[in-house]
């Protein structure tokens, strides 16, 4: 039998010391096995023997838990303890139930043996949870789809920024390196939520001299401040570069880099501001290795889900044991961004002709695929899904999407081969679908034609209910279904 961790159930107690305020870390936790107190030998009671079916019932349910809830009953028949025992000595500790009553903490109004045996499971499961997450090393951060909440396409999660904290709602970015949020006096930015950075008493401005002003792009000294510049989509940004302590989960992340936006323009700027989980210098990645070993994953849910109930998972414990990988290439000339090796896509049964200049990986030229489209492996997919759907029904066009069905369809399914893996996508990470009427659309598109782009991207829509995994220790990208919505 696995015995679970006793929790709440013992008080450690010397009278040379002064008594402390209860918190966790006045108990002591003890993972043991003995006789329960009930099977000792002595006369039962009339009322022992009446409650004989119902106590043997709750013992039954209880006692991996907490057996040790069931000295209350016996203890309570049993003549009172001495208090005044013999005080500590050298390394011998007196040791008291919770519940006793030379304990401190003991309730101040007493419980039924059946209150206090549901009062202490329930204080198990709490603890145990705890526990569990302290084994499992697991920090997870809920994400959403912006679309319903701050009316952006992007996945924010909840940050909490400064001494008291702030929070913020920062948008998931894994093709950029540097933190940034609008900073209360921020010109253009388009967001009514503002870092108020003198209400924090962990704030600090970065000089020119700081060895992290070299690291961000286009720096300039405002004063005795490093000012950095950046576009970002079709605005442009300039933030003075600023620490604070930041937490995603439970562990603060103290002296943490970011940009304080004081100045923006333009419509593509994050309203509460955006978390970089790029490769650079100043990434969340890089920021928090010691603490994350430069691993972490995420599931994406759906942008029609209202909730938080996708994940950032940090750290390389808790990540899926069942779960295919593929390398994960460095191009010096993008150095921050996530390159794998796309060798082919299959529509329905069918691998696609596509040439193999389209996929291929050129540190070089930086062509190649990034988790995050060259116009031939376009034509070539969108081509052969359109056959498969039928010759016969008309296709449209709706904004950026080409093949656009004002009826329902059956899409064929479309598998990304990547180098030691494939992933199949199921429908809904294939198709857009209108909030009204019955038109949908493949979703993916060719790269604009006022864009020479020479990258491939996987991006949000296809990694949608998957659970995509960042192991750059290992140099790998893994991708497991995974429903989050």
């Amino acid at each position: 039998m696995a015995l679970l961790p006793l929790c709440h159930s013992l008080t450690l107690h010397s009278s040379s010391f002064p008594i402390p305020t209860p918190s966790p870390s006045s108990y002591i936790y003890i993972s043991t096995s003995h006789t329960p107190p009930d099977k000792q030998t002595h006369t039962p009671s009339t009322s022992t023997t009446q409650n004989k079916t119902k106590q043997t019932t709750m013992r039954k349910t209880h006692f991996i838990l907490c057996f040790f809830a069931l000295v209350v009953a016996h203890s309570a028949s049993a003549a009172s303890p001495r208090c005044d025992a013999p005080e500590d000595h050298g390394s011998t500790l007196r040791v008291f139930h919770i519940f006793s009553p030379c304990s401190p903490f003991r309730p101040e109004k007493s419980v039924s043996w059946e209150e206090s045996v549901l009062q202490l499971q329930a204080k198990d499961q709490v603890r145990l949870l705890y526990l569990s997450s302290l084994v499992a090393r697991r920090s997870d951060v809920p994400i959403a789809s912006g679309r319903q909440i701050v009316q952006t396409a992007t996945y924010i999660l909840r940050a909490k920024i400064g001494t008291p904290p702030q929070t913020m709602l920062m948008a998931l970015d894994t093709s950029n390196d540097a933190a940034w949020i609008p900073c209360n006096g921020c010109v253009g930015c388009p967001s009514s939520v503002y870092f108020d950075a003198p209400k924090s008493t962990t704030f600090k401005s970065l000089g020119c001299q700081s060895p992290q002003c070299k690291q961000v792009p286009n720096p300039t000294c405002g004063g005795s401040a490093c000012v950095f510049n950046m576009t970002y989509g079709s605005s442009s940004i300039a933030a003075n570069l600023s620490s604070d302590t930041v937490t995603l989960a439970t562990d603060p992340v103290p002296n943490y880099t970011f940009g304080c936006i004081q100045k923006a323009t333009g419509s593509s700027v994050p309203p509460q501001g955006l978390l970089g989980l790029g490769r650079g210098p100043l990434s969340f990645l890089s920021q928090t290795q010691s603490l994350y070993q430069s691993t972490f994953s995420y599931c994406l849910p759906s942008f029609k889900s209202l909730n938080f109930s996708g994940s950032l998972r940090l750290g390389p414990v808790a990540q899926p044991k069942k779960i295919k990988y593929t390398p994960l290439l460095r191009n010096p000339r993008r150095s921050s961004l996530y390159y794998v090796n796309l060798i082919g896509i299959r529509v329905g049964s069918k691998v696609v002709d596509i040439p193999a200049s389209a996929l291929a990986f050129n540190p070089t030229t930086g062509s190649g695929t990034i988790i995050d489209s060259v116009t031939p492996a376009y034509v070539a997919v969108r081509d052969e899904f359109r056959r498969r759907v039928g010759r016969n029904v008309t296709v449209t066009s709706l904004g950026g999407f080409d093949t656009c069905y004002a009826s329902a369809i059956a899409p064929p399914t479309i598998t990304f081969q990547f180098a030691g893996m494939n992933v199949t996508l199921p429908p809904d990470n294939i198709m857009i679908h209108s909030t009204a009427g019955t038109t949908s659309c493949l979703a993916m598109a060719a790269a604009p034609d006022n864009v020479n782009s020479v990258v491939n991207v996987v991006a949000n829509m296809q990694q949608q209910n998957h659970r995509i995994v960042f192991d750059v220790p290992n140099s790998r990208i893994g991708v497991a279904r995974e429903p989050c919505t």
